[in-house]
């Protein structure tokens, strides 16, 4: 990751608008930070969140709050809860994410 011309900035993340996503089942509520060279979101999954499509994006991915099942396309699959984060590269394993509590994340991509 090559973070470049981003000057020093501090984000109060609930004054961000946010943007609402249907997931195959569930919603996904997004705050985003878009800085040109790097994404950075904080993203909320309903109770009974699917993902609607394998990503291959590449990310950081930290949950903050609840459980996340992320599932990759050979079909492995990882559970991941509070203090736990998943690296990928972009164009690597595709994947996609479910919870059936909710969960709260931090991206960056």
């Amino acid at each position: 990751m090559n973070l470049s011309n981003i000057p020093f900035t501090v984000t109060d993340w609930s004054k961000l608008p946010i943007t609402e996503y249907a997931g195959e089942t569930g919603k996904a509520f997004w705050r985003s930070l878009d800085l040109g060279c790097v994404r950075i979101r904080m993203v909320e999954y309903s109770s009974g969140y699917k993902a609607d499509h394998w990503c291959e994006r590449g990310h950081v991915l930290l949950v903050l709050e609840g459980e996340l099942l992320t599932e990759l396309e050979d079909g492995r699959k990882f559970i991941l809860g509070p203090a736990m984060s998943y690296e990928v590269q972009h164009e690597g394993e595709a994947h996609r994410s479910s919870t059936t509590q909710g969960a709260k994340l931090f991206i960056v991509d």
